[in-house]
């Protein structure tokens, strides 16, 4: 079966598995949950930095979209913008009540060489982390969305309920920041 100009083939499986599940197939529930499910708890860990929290809080998410999925309008969204939106509400709520502690995982030491080059990238992703975590949030959460989760920018502003040009604004602002962040972090040479 061809996809209707302008449907993604996969939007079309999402809507015929919600159907299902609205049916009174409660097992077809599973395959979304499948499909969406790491790349939920990876949105939400780039913004929490906290393993656990990321996995409940997806938990919480799915049982949320189970709740509400006959509340799901096609017409007005992708089934995967709608998801990412309760995710992303969830996550900004949750961030709100708590401030996580971040606590980076000690490097493992071999002997090998190439653990000398682990480490140095794991100093620098702990550092990126750190400093993506300084941004503030709207600009960090339209980063990850971007760079990370590698939305387009039109999905990214039905998600944060925004115009596109909001969204660049944000995703620029956050590049600039990460990039002078970074740029000063760089050892000076004493030549």
């Amino acid at each position: 079966m061809k996809a209707p100009f302008g449907v993604e083939p996969a939007s079309i499986d999402d809507d015929r598995t919600i159907q299902c599940v609205l049916d009174g197939d409660v097992d077809c529930f599973g395959s979304l949950i499948d499909k969406y499910q790491k790349k939920i708890v990876g949105m939400i860990f780039s913004m929490t930095r906290d393993y656990h929290l990321s996995e409940d809080l997806a938990q919480d998410v799915f049982v949320e979209v189970y709740r509400n999925l006959r509340s799901f309008d096609p017409m007005r969204s992708r089934f995967s913008t709608w998801l990412y939106r309760i995710a992303q509400n969830k996550t900004l709520n949750a961030l709100k009540k708590k401030k996580p502690i971040f606590l980076p995982d000690a490097p493992e030491i071999t002997s090998d060489r190439s653990a000398y080059h682990e480490v140095v990238a794991d100093e620098f992703h702990a550092e990126f982390d750190r400093i993506l975590d300084r941004l503030p949030i709207r600009q960090r959460v339209a980063f990850v969305w971007s760079e990370i989760e590698q939305l387009s920018y039109q999905e990214i502003a039905q998600i944060e309920a925004v115009s596109v040009g909001t969204i660049k604004s944000r995703i620029n602002r956050a590049r600039q920041r990460l990039q002078q962040a970074l740029k000063d972090r760089k050892p000076k040479s004493n030549d």
